[in-house]
């Protein structure tokens, strides 16, 4: 009985060895090349490598995921708009005029708005109170 295992292994062993090369081997997940006027993307935040991504990721995902950040679309004043929101509803950190210009700057530019936005954001004045604020 031994023997007729061994055999059977050592039959299964040679048809793998002798694979079919008509078969292509599938290429490994390679990244798309970027276009040569796009920037890179970070790989970890997902934020294009231009300008003052740095900043602007050491600063904002402090708090809050990259994600957030990428989804979102905006004007100058639509950013900093967000970012006065946050520091007053969130408890944001008051930056310096430059570094919340460069943060504004590159968001602005990085991540405009879009046509394809799914729809516009609701005016607060339209939203439903919020049950777990204190304010209410």
């Amino acid at each position: 009985m031994t023997r007729l295992v061994a055999l059977l292994l050592l039959s299964l062993l040679v048809a793998c060895a002798e694979k079919d090369d008509s078969v292509e081997a599938t290429p490994e997940a390679v990244p798309e090349p970027v276009a040569a006027s796009e920037p890179a993307i970070d790989p970890v935040t997902g934020f294009k490598m231009t300008g003052d991504w740095e900043l602007v990721r050491g600063n904002c995902t402090a708090c809050h995921s990259a994600k957030l950040i990428t989804q979102q679309r905006g004007t100058s004043e639509q950013w900093l708009a967000m970012i006065r929101w946050m520091q007053k509803k969130q408890n944001l950190w008051q930056f310096d005029p430059g570094t919340e210009g460069r943060i504004i700057a590159y968001l602005a530019e990085n991540y405009p708005p879009d046509a394809a936005r799914r729809r516009a954001p609701i005016p607060p004045d339209l939203m439903p109170p919020n049950p777990y604020s204190s304010s209410n």
